[in-house]
């Protein structure tokens, strides 16, 4: 089948690709519709790995994804032809210790679509248990159910964080993640949410989702306007979505006494950890990796409408235009939120 492939660091193409995929009695067929490209995915292309993941042999990319159901297996019962569905691109071990914890995102044994040596879904059609595929509401279109995944990394990031109703959240970092968890922070609770960024075109956005302050740490210093936000205060929770280390380095600063930090941005670097601060509050830190048991949550929450992610779709390309897609998103243009991959029809 035609499919965007990873050849190696800094090459792809749009080619036939041998891959085969045998459908068990508990597996549907699904027809690709829409991808969302993910910095993942980019950092893949750009640097042909990420920490112990590394591109050894051409792969398939894409894991943000929707589409229909088109065939099912034998002893599949939620799900029929002509679903449409989005999946959850995270294949546990069941029996593993982790996931017997509920804990299956940290199963060592996970097999996550477009992680080596794993195939993505940038491809007409994929075979996926149906225990990870989700039916969509009539009324969340494909674009915004591509959008389920990133946005179960911040809904989980919400969970862990423990908001009350009324909290004060700050959110480092205007990229998808970190809009996604803002969005998040507000459906789980908060009364207000601050983001802060570099990027005005982004932190425009924020502005526009809902209770947001947004602060451009070029043009003011984090801490002082968290202050002035807070009567001087503190944030509730904070979360950490740049991955950047000098962001990351003042996190306790603009944290409430008792508050509690969540790192849910991906580093290639070492990141500070200032233990005399956290300790001075009685921070409670917390970290991400992925998400589990919330993507109904997210489907809910689109379907409901208490989380609208359609603003942060900045641009759309088509299946043809996959090259240049990635070309563009590794330039980390200005104003880009998320770029999507509609698929043929």
């Amino acid at each position: 089948m035609k499919a965007l492939v990873l050849e190696e660091k800094h090459r792809l193409s749009l080619r036939d690709f041998p891959i085969e995929e045998t459908m068990g009695p508990l597996d549907v067929r699904v027809k690709l519709h829409t991808v969302g490209i993910c910095g993942s995915d980019v950092h893949y292309y750009t640097h042909g790995g990420s920490g112990i993941f590394q591109v050894k042999a051409p792969m398939i990319l894409g894991h943000e994804a929707s589409g229909t159901v088109i065939e099912t297996g034998s002893a599949v019962k939620t799900l029929k032809a002509g679903d449409r569905v989005c999946m959850e691109p995270g294949i546990p071990d069941p029996n593993s210790r982790a996931s017997r914890l509920g804990l299956y995102n940290i199963d060592p044994a996970v097999r996550f679509w477009a992680t080596p040596p794993v195939h993505g879904v940038l491809r007409p059609t994929v075979v996926h248990p149906e225990a990870f595929t989700f039916k969509l509401p009539d009324n969340v279109s494909f674009a915004a159910a591509a959008m389920v995944e990133p946005l179960a990394v911040g809904v989980h990031g919400a969970t862990k964080a423990k908001i009350k109703p009324g909290d004060i959240g700050l959110v480092i970092g205007a990229g998808p993640i970190g809009l996604v968890t803002a969005l998040a922070a507000l459906g789980g609770g908060c009364a207000r949410v601050i983001v802060a960024d570099v990027d005005d075109t982004k932190l425009a956005i924020a502005a526009g989702l809902g209770a947001i302050t947004t602060v451009n740490v070029r043009a003011r210093d984090l801490t002082e306007a968290v202050m002035k936000e807070t009567d001087g205060w503190g944030v509730d929770v904070v979360f950490e979505c740049s991955g950047n280390e000098k962001a990351a380095a003042g996190i306790f600063d603009a944290l409430c006494p008792g508050g509690c930090v969540v790192y849910i941005g991906a580093s290639g670097e070492v990141i500070p950890y200032n233990l005399g601060k956290a300790m001075v509050r009685e921070a409670r830190v917390e970290h991400v990796f992925r998400y589990a048991h919330v993507f109904p949550r997210c489907v809910a929450m689109l379907s409901s409408g208490a989380i609208n992610v359609d603003p942060l779709i900045t641009r759309t390309f088509s299946f043809e235009e996959s090259v240049e897609a990635f070309e563009i998103a590794a330039t980390s243009p200005s104003g880009q939120v998320k770029m999507q991959i509609a698929m043929p029809e």
